[in-house]
Parts: C-alpha cells; structure tokens; sequence
C-alpha cells in the first residue's frame, strides 16, 4: 500500500469512529481514560525501551540536548502522563450541553448545543506526551484524532498509541478513534492536509516553521499560533514590588515558552525607580538586556535593540526593554509588533486597566499577573491541545470545550412556514 493509500485509509476510519464517538455516553469515555492510565503505568518498561530507541536515534543524529530532554521518557514522565489521563476523565463533558435557548412567537422552541469538531489533524514535534494529551482531550470532546508526531518521536508514538487503541478496544469504543501515522515519510504531511473530505481541523502544535509550512499546505482550516510576541506594559500607577516579581516571572522562569515575556515596556513616569532594581535583577539572572535609547543609557552593558528585536520571539534569556511617554504609546507598540498571543499590565489605576483589556487585540489580556498564566490547566481548563491566535473558532487556550462547536437544534408542534 503506498503511503498515500494508508493516509488516505487512516481518514476514512476516523470518520467512521467520529459518528460513534458523538453519540458516546460521558461514563464509556472517563472508563476508557481511566483504562488508557492503567496501561501507561504497567507497561512504563517497555515504553521506555521503546523511548530509547529514539533516544539513540536522536544523539547519532545530533539533536540537541534540548530536543533530546524534550523527547526524553522516564518514569516520572510517564507517571505525568497517566495522572494527565485521569485529570481530563474528571473534567466536565462538554458534548450535549445546551448553551441557549429560546421561543420564537409561532413557538418553535429554538436552542444550541455542543457538538465536537469531529475528525481532528493534529501534527507536533519532539514530545512523545502530547500523544497522549491530545488523545485525550480528543477522546473527552468526543472527536477522533490523527497524530502525526516528528520522525525523531516515531517508536514511542507507535507504542503509545497501540496502548491507547487496547483501552479503546477493551472498553467497546472504536479503536480508531486514536491513529498515529506510523511513518516518518516528509510527503505524509502534506497528504494529511490535503484530506479535506475526512478531515475537519489541523492543529499543529511546535515551531513557527512547522506551523508556517502546515497553514500554507492546508486545504483544512488550521488552529495555530505562530508566535509569543508577549508584552508586559509597567503603568506609571504601577506597584514596583509587584511589577518587578510579574516581569521577572514572565522572563525568567520558563524562558523558552511561548507565553514568556518577550518585550517590557515602562512608562517614563517611573523608570528611573523601576529600572534600576529590574536591570539588576535581570543582569543577576543571566538575562540579555537590549534597549531603546533611554533605556541603553541606565546601564552600560544594555545592547541597542534593532528594529527587528521588537517582533522577535527570543525563546531564551533575552528582553527587548522600552520606556514609552505615555499609555497610547504603549498600546501602539503591542499592535505594531504583538503577535496576538498575550499581553500584561501591572497597575493600580482602574481606568488604565480596563482600558488595556479593552484594546489589546490578544487571546488573554492580564492586569497585575504573568504573562506566564495563558495555559490552559492554570487558566481552568484542565489541560490544552495548544493555544489559537487565529480567533476562528476559538482564541486563545484550547481545552475540551474549544474542541466543540454548537449546532442549532429546534423543537416544534407542526408549524410550517408561511
């Protein structure tokens, strides 16, 4: 069977499991989870064994160490992901829950409930885990999933998903509501995101070059973000303590993340008390610092920023650093160099904050908090598939119920239309 061929077969049952899957009690679904977390723990062995063969393919290929850790399986790893598992089975069952309702004056009783999506394209890179986070959340939200994971994750997303489709099978849900494509062939990409007949949404979830090429091939709509330009605006009427703990959060704590403080802007009022104390602390952190003018001039050791530092995603130990004149000033930079994904205000000025959540155009908007906290198990959610900048369908972390949507359904007692 080419390769083609096999996709191709892989879409047409997951079609057929989505129709099963929308119909599926909330109880047959939390019992395979439960089930799925069961065999993960009593099988964590042999799927590291599994794991390692990737490993030793990973350091002849000369991945880097922090490729390597993020395809790393161990124990508590695996542990992880089975408490994942039943965390998601705790959650609430979005699918059939009435979100309106009303009567219409020929009295048609006229309402809308949850749905899933239905057949789910998710493609990632590097970490075996989100195999099992996005089975999960799929399996919850009652959609079928086809995995496509990165070459270099290809043996320990084989066995995960031949452990989850056992759970499957042995609690009488369709087995093929979970797929991994089991080849690392370059052209299988490209045939999943021409399946626009089984499939319904791509999700791709790694680097923005990932995501770039998956949005440009895609006959599919595709859920994506394709970077964290995340901004963290100190007002004049700011708390210093508190603006100095939040940006250094935002900066330092997990730094390689997407929803990390890219760029902080102070506003002129109270730089030269604010800045002071944060460069210190940055510095001390082992934190690049590169600047606007008036900034460069509070510490020698502050690089000028060039232009294209301002849209930059640094992903690692460096901060572009502005001081504005004003709050306009502020706002116009977020939507000149933002990428949509999350902004922040430290401020005690009630005006100012509703304002900034008023304008910013970003999937989460923050007063007096991280920008660390766009993620779907802090934001409530329970966990995320990956986090939508494209505001359609939805914006922002993506849960269980952002992986439905509502269809209308209407009551009548015979009335036709005149």
């Amino acid at each position: 069977m080419s390769i083609a061929s096999m996709i191709e077969a892989i879409g047409m049952e997951a079609k057929k499991a989505a129709r099963e899957l929308r119909q599926l009690r909330r109880d047959r679904k939390d019992a395979a989870l439960e089930l799925m977390a069961r065999k993960l723990m009593e099988n964590h062995e042999a799927l590291i064994n599994e794991n390692h063969k990737d490993l030793t393919s990973a350091h002849k290929a000369g991945l880097s160490p922090a490729m390597i850790d993020r395809l790393t399986l161990d124990s508590p790893g695996i542990e992880g992901m089975a408490e994942g598992l039943r965390e998601v089975a705790a959650l609430p069952d979005p699918v059939g829950e009435v979100t309106r309702m009303w009567t219409r004056p020929n009295g048609l009783r006229v309402g809308k409930t949850r749905i899933p999506l239905g057949v789910i394209g998710f493609i990632y890179e590097s970490r075996p885990n989100v195999t099992v986070d996005a089975a999960s959340l799929c399996l919850k939200s009652g959609n079928a999933v086809i995995l496509k994971g990165g070459s270099e994750a290809i043996h320990s997303n084989i066995f995960l998903a031949g452990l989850l489709q056992e759970a499957l099978e042995e609690t009488g849900l369709p087995r093929n509501a979970v797929q991994v494509i089991p080849s690392t062939d370059r052209e299988a990409v490209g045939i999943l995101l021409g399946l626009e007949d089984l499939v319904d949404i791509i999700i791709p979830r790694g680097g923005e070059g990932l995501i770039r090429f998956v949005t440009s091939r895609s006959r599919i709509p595709v859920l994506k973000h394709y970077k964290g330009v995340c901004h963290v605006y100190v007002d004049r009427y700011a708390d210093l303590k508190m603006a100095e703990e939040i940006c250094f959060n935002a900066k330092v704590q997990r730094p390689g993340v997407c929803n990390a403080m890219e760029t902080m802007l102070v506003h002129e009022g109270i730089a030269g008390e604010f800045l002071p104390r944060m460069i210190a602390r940055f510095h001390e952190a082992g934190v690049e610092l590169r600047g606007c003018p008036k900034t460069v001039a509070f510490a020698p050791d502050i690089l000028p920023a060039a232009e294209d530092d301002w849209p930059r995603e640094f992903l690692g130990l460096v901060l572009a650093v502005k001081i504005v004149s004003s709050m306009d000033e502020a706002l116009d930079h977020i939507a000149q160099y933002g990428s949509n994904h999350t902004e922040a205000i430290v401020t005690d000025d009630y005006r100012n904050a509703q304002r900034f959540l008023a304008e910013v155009d970003s999937s989460v908007v923050l007063v007096n908090a991280s920008t660390r906290f766009n993620d779907g198990n802090q934001l409530g959610l329970g966990a995320e598939i990956g986090i939508n900048t494209s505001k359609l369908h939805a914006f922002g972390p993506m849960g269980l119920e952002e992986l439905t949507t509502t269809k209308f359904i209407v009551y009548g007692q015979g009335q036709i239309r005149q």
